[in-house]
């Protein structure tokens, strides 16, 4: 099994960036990952963490995946994420729905034990490991692994976990996969600024589909389908994020556009996945039964 260290990580996707390792179509690849404060916030005396030189959501990678080319999509299984024993998290005064609240960054230290969170003495909360930051390389210029896009990103989308299938797009040979900021979980929009942050290792078999037409990102999860759309505003990612489901939806059906307009309003939901990042996240969701019932099957 091919292994990629914690040591090979990068704060920016980009078609530039020399593979930190090499597989085939098919293979099964464990990604070990730093949490999204570069580990470095291990204190709750030390809220800033404690180190300087810190990369913002690091990603480990990137994996360049032989046999991918421009055009392509790259299935990704999510087979395993394993969680560290402990996460962390921080207030923020410039970013997130709760701002204007705090006048100072605070960390505060939590233990998982036996998948569940001890939030404090008289609550625990199962874990529901995710993962944030999942693309290939952009197109054009690299983007920062803190910023979503086309290609993925720091999507911070909570479906993304153990079981689900993530389909990105092939900007470049090889893909150029990359993965990072684990969360042990996280509610829809991350309205803090962040979930339950931490490492640990996740394990994804890569799988190369040519002329495949998927409105990447697209993700399988629970019995749904969803394509995960981000932009400047809300709005506007929920527009792009609608859109690009009506239009498959309707290439899918073979309905015509009031038809397809009526099964989204139906059948479809639009989901914050975050509110944070310097491009909003919306996905919207489908039942996989709905594309079974016209023929189709998810490659």
């Amino acid at each position: 099994m091919i292994r990629i260290s914690d040591h090979d990580v990068t704060d920016i996707l980009d078609r530039k960036n020399a593979p930190a390792a090499y597989c085939g179509s098919g293979d099964i690849v464990v990604f070990e990952t730093r949490d999204c404060y570069d580990n470095s916030l291990t204190s709750e005396e030390r809220p800033l963490g404690d180190r300087e030189d810190t990369l913002e959501n690091p990603a480990t990678g990137p994996l360049y995946v032989r046999g991918a080319k421009k055009g392509d999509v790259l299935k990704v299984e999510i087979l395993q994420i394993a969680l560290r024993s402990w996460g962390a998290m921080r207030t923020s005064t410039s970013g997130g729905e709760f701002r204007e609240r705090y006048r100072e960054r605070i960390a505060r230290i939590f233990p998982l034990k036996e998948n569940q969170i001890v939030f404090d003495d008289k609550l625990t909360l199962p874990v529901n490991p995710m993962i944030g930051v999942i693309g290939t390389a952009p197109e054009g210029e690299g983007v920062p692994t803190h910023t979503p896009g086309e290609h993925g990103g720091n999507m911070d989308c909570n479906k993304i976990t153990e079981g689900s299938v993530l389909y990105l797009p092939v900007n470049t040979d090889g893909a150029l996969l990359a993965i990072g900021d684990i969360h042990a979980r996280m509610g829809d929009g991350e309205v803090l600024i962040c979930g339950l942050e931490t490492a640990g290792d996740v394990t994804v078999r890569v799988t190369v589909l040519p002329n495949s037409v998927l409105p990447t990102p697209f993700l399988s999860a629970g019995g749904r389908v969803m394509t995960i759309q981000s932009a400047p505003t809300l709005d506007e990612a929920a527009h792009l994020a609608a859109n690009r489901m009506y239009d498959f939806v309707k290439s899918v059906s073979g309905k015509d556009d009031v038809h397809t307009g009526m099964l989204m309003s139906l059948v479809s939901d639009l989901v914050i996945c975050q509110v944070v990042d310097p491009l909003k996240t919306v996905r919207s969701e489908i039942p996989e039964a709905v594309l079974a019932a016209y023929g189709f099957c998810l490659p």
